[in-house]
């Protein structure tokens, strides 16, 4: 099932609270995961599979684009353990956006975090801004540190009608 999901789970740091976690990994993990990128280098024996070049994975309505994307396969065939996208990290869903320089998504800490090149999550006219965004996908939480320098987030209220 993790290997189904992971796209889906990079993109829950976009999210936010409107959506229940698990109800994100029951509607994604049965959707095929489609990779495009110049370039794959496989180490099966390494357990590690690495897509460069223009790399787009896309399942269901998410799409992550980046430069280099590798995945770390675990010890049962068909776990992931570890995905890290590098270069121009761009994750989208409708009116989500979240963007870095570089993202990992742990399996095991069930933690998607964004660093590098100013993170960024956008929803709407909905921003939130720091060094490292992490979200915790058990959890249906979310911390944003500045590690030095201050947090932003700008909400806009919704208008009542």
């Amino acid at each position: 099932m993790k290997k189904y999901c992971v796209v889906a789970c990079i993109i829950m740091i976009c999210c936010g609270a409107s959506w229940s976690a698990s109800a994100a990994h029951r509607g994604a993990s049965g959707l095929p995961i489609t990779i495009k990128s110049n370039e794959l280098s496989a180490d099966n024996k390494g357990k590690v599979a690495t897509f460069t070049g223009k790399v787009v994975a896309k399942q269901g309505d998410v799409t992550i684009y980046c430069e280099r994307m590798t995945i770390y396969y675990g010890a049962v065939q068909g776990d992931v353990d570890k995905i890290e996208a590098d270069g121009n990290v761009r994750i989208v869903q409708s009116n989500r956006i979240g963007q870095s320089a570089h993202a990992v998504y742990e399996s095991k800490e069930g933690k998607i975090t964004l660093t590098g090149g100013s993170p960024r999550v956008t929803q709407g006219s909905d921003t939130v801004s720091g060094k490292v965004i992490s979200y915790y996908i058990d959890d249906d939480r979310s911390e944003v540190r500045g590690d030095g320098d201050r947090v932003e987030a700008v909400i806009h209220p919704k208008s009542k009608k």
